[in-house]
């Protein structure tokens, strides 16, 4: 079978909510279907086109939330190197582009997104085909996306996370949803994130303006104290205040958060000349 981005999404969609099926031996009466089960429109047209530029067919949408089409030759054709049945789907091998569109088609089925914010963001999916889920796990890897499975004991399923901000971002960057609700729902998930990084300017009169505003709350009468969660925000302060005012400074870790200070009577002298305070006698 030779894969095109449209076969590799139609393979993605009946490996996770599709079905190819045929009568019974037993049975007289023959009949070859193919078929999306799924509640949302979006996907079924998606599927119902693809499928149309594929096979030069248009399977039906039905107001039951399907996608079908009955045909002999298609069915062969789907079925001579792979099994759609929950337990027995295996993905193709592909290239990266194909494998984008098969990811992103399965998680459009299967995939749920939690969003809690603060507490909890992530994508998840169940599957009860242990091998095909590896898969999965081994193919998002393919993108730098890492993730965890858990088995479910007591119902024989395993279940995929996809977690942390940065897996987040690779995930919507590089695979994303075509779901629409998922899809929103990611990119809340992602933009709940509280920004901890310090975005620097470019141009040098902005960037002095940027480092003032960082000094002037945190000024004492002997020290400057700067703190962050995050240790490069102050690596980076530290080099601007060396390179922009001449200043030292020394980085401390303090177990759950960095600390820069400024400690030095001369120091704490040029950064009063620089915030243009008025200097007191005996400095």
């Amino acid at each position: 079978m030779k894969f095109d981005k449209n076969l590799s999404a139609i393979h993605a969609y009946l490996c996770a909510d599709g079905y190819v099926i045929r009568n019974p031996e037993s049975q007289k009466q023959k009949y070859y279907h193919i078929g999306l089960r799924n509640t949302n429109m979006v996907l079924l047209k998606d599927f119902q086109e693809r499928f149309k530029q594929r096979f030069g067919l248009e399977p039906i949408i039905t107001n039951e939330g399907r996608c079908r089409i009955g045909n002999k030759e298609i069915y062969y054709f789907l079925t001579k190197d792979y099994s759609y049945y929950s337990y027995e789907w295996e993905m193709p091998n592909l290239n990266k582009e194909n494998l984008k569109l098969w990811l992103r088609t399965f998680f459009d089925c299967e995939a749920w997104v939690v969003l809690e914010k603060a507490k909890n963001r992530l994508i998840g999916m169940d599957s009860v085909n242990e091998s095909g889920i590896y898969q999965i796990k081994g193919a998002l890897k393919r993108f730098n996306i890492d993730s965890k499975i858990k088995k479910l004991d007591k119902r024989g399923i395993f279940r995929l996370f996809v977690y942390g901000k940065e897996n987040l971002i690779r995930f919507q960057e590089r695979i994303d949803f075509l779901h629409p609700s998922k899809k929103e729902k990611l990119d809340l998930a992602i933009k709940s994130y509280v920004n901890y990084e310090w975005k620097f300017p470019e141009d040098k009169k902005e960037l002095k303006r940027f480092v003032k505003r960082l000094l002037k709350d945190k000024i004492g009468k002997s020290r400057v104290k700067i703190s962050s969660i995050r240790r490069n925000n102050l690596v980076l302060l530290q080099k601007h205040l060396k390179r922009l005012f001449s200043i030292e400074s020394n980085i401390y870790d303090c177990r759950r958060y960095y600390e820069l200070n400024v400690s030095k009577k001369e120091d704490i002298i040029k950064i009063k000349e620089v915030l243009r305070y008025p200097k007191r006698p005996g400095l």
